[in-house]
């Protein structure tokens, strides 16, 4: 009677090694997609003053919002996280990592939502104010009414690419100690130094993909049905 092949040991050694930088990846989630949203949230609702500030007829305004704006973008968002973990702090106020990198996040992207919010506006065809204006309507309903939605409509697609770019520059967070994914993915590789060290990096890079993939899916669903309102 013939007995059976052993099971390879080194193929379930490999199997346990892929198992294991999956899960330890997988616990970096949750932060990932924490700072993401948080940072996104931020943008979304500071960059709103900005859009107005950059598009305000006041020169003195403009060129103070212009110059926040281009001073923030002009910094490495690695810099802005450096800066607020290690370089600020008033009494015994310090900013914790994960904290520091919300803050830095947020205000990167409030500089860059405020100037696509400000090419939307600017996007909008001078006659539609105009036409709000003659149908009496004061300045706040015709920005609020008439500007603001069809300026969102221009804008959805670079807003959808904008925070699948924020995923991707959450990563930097793990240069301040945030134990997201890329965090994750390299105190694997270290503990583990007989696993192939690639492996937890591309493990990394499908799930940022996966990510990424519903947002690029919502942003085209919204724009569809947004044309469609418009057109109908």
């Amino acid at each position: 009677m013939r007995r059976r092949p052993a099971p390879d040991a080194s193929c379930a050694q490999c199997w346990s090694a892929d198992i294991d930088a999956l899960s330890a990846v997988l616990q970096g989630l949750p932060m990932t997609i924490m700072l993401t949203l948080s940072a996104f949230a931020i943008g979304i609702v500071g960059a709103v003053p900005l859009a107005v500030g950059l598009s305000s007829s006041n020169i003195l305004v403009r060129l103070a919002t212009r110059l926040f704006v281009d001073l923030v973008r002009g910094v490495p968002i690695i810099v802005w996280l450096f800066l607020l973990k290690f370089g600020i702090q008033i009494g015994t106020f310090k900013f914790n990592p994960v904290a520091a990198a919300v803050v830095g996040l947020g205000v990167v992207s409030i500089a860059y939502l405020a100037e696509i919010y400000r090419g939307g506006l600017q996007g909008v065809p001078r006659g539609q104010g105009e036409a709000a204006n003659a149908l009496g309507l004061t300045r706040g309903t015709t920005f609020y009414r008439v500007m603001v939605p069809q300026a969102f409509r221009i804008v959805s697609p670079s807003i959808a690419t904008y925070l699948t770019g924020l995923l991707k520059d959450s990563s930097i967070a793990s240069t301040i100690i945030v134990t997201e994914m890329v965090f994750q993915s390299q105190a694997f590789a270290r503990q583990h130094p007989s696993v192939e060290g690639i492996l937890p990096y591309i493990i990394v890079g499908i799930l940022y993909i996966v990510l990424s993939l519903p947002v690029a899916y919502l942003s085209r669903r919204l724009d569809s049905r947004m044309r469609k309102a418009v057109y109908a």
